[in-house]
């Protein structure tokens, strides 16, 4: 006679979210709370430069790399320039560059541009982006400026990088 007992392995119901409705209820919980709750400070000796294609780079927000504050939407970094920075495409109208020391000048498009301590650079929006390149113009000196990017805007543009050139510093690993 044939064993007539049938195991039967039920799953156990995950527990908190049940619905997609939910998960979206919890993230937008979880925005707010960083919001009200996040970094407020980010300190510059508590972050470390990269040397990248485009140089020297001191990164403060990042949305993928910092996700401990509330400012969701910003890019920000610090560029110290010794020679030159890499050389490349990206849409302009989202960012703002300030200098904070030095003196130096941006190609772009092939045209200079001169620019020192204070001044804000600004790139155009362009069909296609906009090629630029930075140049520090006191070798031996520094020549540091802070870069405001706004996500959406660049997202709203559709802008995509292309690398075109690399920083002397860099060395391809």
């Amino acid at each position: 006679m044939e064993d007539e007992r049938v195991q039967v392995r039920e799953k156990e119901r995950e527990t908190g979210i049940a619905t997609r409705y939910d998960k979206a209820l919890l993230e937008r919980k979880k925005f707010v709370d960083l919001q009200m709750n996040g970094k407020l400070v980010i300190k510059g000796t508590e972050m470390d430069y990269e040397l990248n294609r485009q140089g020297r780079i001191k990164r403060y927000l990042r949305p993928d790399l910092f996700p401990d504050n509330p400012l969701r939407d910003w890019v920000v970094f610090l560029h110290d320039i010794r020679i030159h920075s890499g050389r490349h495409v990206h849409q302009g109208g989202c960012v703002i560059i300030f200098v904070l020391e030095g003196h130096g000048y941006t190609i772009v498009d092939g045209v200079r541009h001169d620019w020192e301590e204070g001044d804000l650079l600004l790139l155009p929006i362009k069909p296609g982006g906009v090629e630029h390149q930075h140049f520090n113009l006191d070798l031996g000196k520094g020549c540091v400026w802070i870069a405001f990017y706004y996500r959406p805007w660049e997202n709203a543009l559709c802008s995509v990088m292309v690398q075109t050139g690399n920083s002397p510093e860099y060395k391809e690993r």
